[in-house]
């Protein structure tokens, strides 16, 4: 065992059990609650749907663990098992040419991944969504999605895979900045193409129908200053009982989706509100900044691995024998996860801010007693639970805990008032 081997192992028992330790807080600290609706939702949200939401929460919670445990060991089969190096000979008996190879072996591995993970996916949707009432995909449509997806990921990824690698092999030892240029390039292409290519092939987007609720957007679009190619909505009921509205798009192809859900559950002014907020992420900037983030992110982590594709220690630490471009890449993608588990907390913390000033923005533009309204009607429609554990939260949430969150609302209306 090398030095590196023994800093992975430790990487990854320490964020297995943080994570562990924390869903087993999380789990308990619902259930002390179950039975009892928290004092600022007593008036709106019944016993019977906080206890739905309890349940809903613990329910996800154990296929979570699954999925945390067989997640494990899949990395451990594939790196120290000897996994990658077993598939690695085994196609060197069919494909020839670096650059191919590569695409074959890194496909494969994330293949055969994915499918060890697809019975908890199925059992996610088909017996814990079902169970709570939120699934209404078939097993038709389930299957149709899956086929697309993978068709899809071959098609897009293997020609970017292709490219990335060929950069690797033929453009020596600053090839991580061409290749953050390729990607970075590709990411802001796909933002911009994804809700008239992609996204259709899923669902079905139909403009906005309703002409009392598009003039009352169009008209928050204006006091926002907001241009947008359109407001769809989109048949998110042909999958899910959840209810969401979104932007999508970026520079002169953006648009604003509704779920079907969310418009049969909300009233026009409890809608314009969610719309602020979402609003509030592009007047704030936040946009911006997480895309800057981001690619500050991938520029170290580009960084990093060009060069760790030059240490021996890398790749004997990780199990893999015939060291390559290709086998380099595909470990950085398999163990960077587990170092970054530690970077989680404050990437959450970010959000929340976010969240914060984007509730903010959309009390300035509608009334925030509208937002809270719409808040405490899909935190009771998505069953989501209203008693999380705060280190938990903490280290998860990406938006702030409910009564948290209305409580800062309502605070700033107050503020509104007094003003």
């Amino acid at each position: 065992m090398n030095t590196f081997t023994f800093v992975f192992l430790l990487a990854l028992v320490a964020s297995f059990a943080i994570e562990f330790w924390l869903a087993r807080r999380h789990g308990a600290h619902v259930l002390a609650n179950r039975d009892r609706v928290p004092e600022p939702f007593q008036e709106v949200i019944t016993l019977e749907a906080h206890q739905k939401a309890a349940d809903y929460t613990l329910a996800k919670l154990k296929v979570q663990e699954a999925g945390r445990i067989l997640a494990a060991g899949l990395l451990l089969l594939f790196t120290l098992g000897g996994g990658i190096d077993a598939l690695d000979r085994f196609l060197s008996r069919f494909v020839w040419g670096d650059t191919s190879h590569g695409i074959a072996l890194i496909l494969s591995t994330m293949f055969l991944m994915t499918l060890a993970e697809l019975p908890l996916s199925i059992y996610q949707t088909f017996v814990v969504e079902e169970k709570f009432g939120f699934n209404r995909t078939t097993v038709a449509q389930y299957l149709k999605d899956l086929i697309l997806q993978t068709v899809l990921a071959l098609a897009i990824g293997a020609p970017l895979l292709g490219l990335i690698l060929w950069v690797m092999d033929s453009t020596g030892r600053w090839w991580w900045l061409l290749a953050w240029a390729i990607l970075m390039s590709f990411s802001l292409f796909m933002s911009w193409a994804y809700p008239t290519l992609i996204a259709p092939l899923f669902n079905k987007f139909t403009p906005l129908d309703n002409p009392d609720l598009k003039q009352r957007i169009g008209r928050l679009l204006e006091r926002c200053g907001f241009q947008s190619k359109g407001i769809f909505v989109m048949d998110g009921s042909r999958r899910s009982g959840h209810g969401n509205a979104y932007f999508t798009g970026i520079g002169n192809n953006k648009r604003i989706v509704l779920f079907d859900t969310l418009i049969e559950s909300l009233e026009p002014e409890e809608l314009e509100a969610v719309l602020a907020h979402e609003l509030g992420h592009f007047k704030r900037r936040h946009v911006l900044k997480m895309l800057l983030t981001s690619a500050f992110m991938s520029l170290i982590g580009l960084a990093l691995l060009g060069w760790l594709a030059q240490q021996p220690w890398f790749y004997e630490g990780l199990g893999v024998s015939r060291p390559s471009n290709a086998t380099a890449l595909l470990l950085f993608m398999l163990v960077m996860p587990v170092f970054s588990t530690f970077l989680q907390p404050l990437m959450a913390a970010i959000q929340r801010k976010y969240e914060f000033e984007a509730d903010e923005f959309a009390a300035s533009m509608t009334r925030a007693e509208s937002l809270i309204h719409s808040l405490v009607k899909l935190y009771r429609e998505n069953a989501a639970t209203l008693t999380p554990d705060p280190l938990y939260a903490a280290f998860h949430y990406s938006h702030p805990p409910a009564a948290i969150r209305i409580e800062h609302l309502q605070r700033v209306q107050t503020q509104g008032e007094a003003a």
